[in-house]
């Protein structure tokens, strides 16, 4: 029987990529005006730092961390490094500002509580603005537990995020239905833990390049599905 659902959060419960291209160009136009720094060389060296930072600590949530981004980026240009904080709360807080929910997430998650069933999201990076994204959705209070990859230690698709998403729900790893984007660390990541995963893929063809992967395009109509299925596994 399923007894609960969790979900991942960039690009499954809100549009990660746009309002990410919204919180750089406010990053842009902060160097121009405070470190006289072209857009060009600031999203090269960004660029180039992040890829850094993604293969030395690619296994730990601190691989996320735009604080040591920009950190690491002003400490090779011999810039002030207390522009860091700045930059950093600046680029999130641009973030918050232009996310809305994804179409139909929110009336699935409040149909769900309202059939008892368990909640939680599963997440990559650190704990703080995960909470804070969660909070500005409008999902925060509607959710039962929240993981990431900060507290669990381990990125996905390391089953152990997994089974610390399901000893939170208070189920085994076959009772919970994980939904999410990333096919390699959402989905067969959370099949690996032994949970049922649902690939959120808008591409028909991207999603029909793996017949075997359960996908869905989008979360409208999704919720007759999960509740139907929980009715029918009782």
């Amino acid at each position: 029987m399923r007894k609960a659902v969790i979900f991942d959060i960039d690009d499954t419960l809100y549009n990660y990529r746009s309002a990410n291209v919204h919180a750089m160009d406010a990053l842009c136009r902060y160097v121009r005006r405070e470190l006289n720094l072209e857009e060009g060389a600031f999203r090269e060296d960004y660029n180039r730092v992040m890829d850094y930072q993604m293969r030395e600590r690619g296994e730990t949530a601190g691989c996320h961390s735009r604080a040591i981004r920009l950190q690491l980026l002003l400490e090779e240009r011999g810039l002030p490094l207390r522009h860091a904080a700045a930059m950093n709360d600046l680029y999130w807080n641009a973030l918050l500002d232009v996310i809305t929910p994804s179409p139909g997430v929110t009336e699935l998650i409040q149909a769900l509580k309202g059939r008892g069933i368990r909640l939680g999201v599963g997440s990559d990076m650190t704990a703080d603005w995960q909470l804070k994204k969660l909070e500005r959705l409008g999902l925060l209070d509607l959710m039962d537990f929240v993981v990431t990859s900060e507290e669990a230690g381990v990125e996905k698709p390391d089953p152990g995020l997994f089974l610390l998403c399901a000893d939170k729900a208070g189920c085994l790893p076959e009772e919970c239905l994980f939904i999410g984007d990333n096919l390699k660390k959402d989905v067969l990541g959370a099949q690996n833990a032994g949970m049922e995963a649902l690939w959120l893929q808008s591409d028909p063809q991207k999603a029909g390049e793996y017949p075997s992967v359960k996908s869905i395009p989008g979360f409208q109509g999704l919720i007759d599905h999960i509740l139907f299925q929980k009715e029918k596994d009782s």
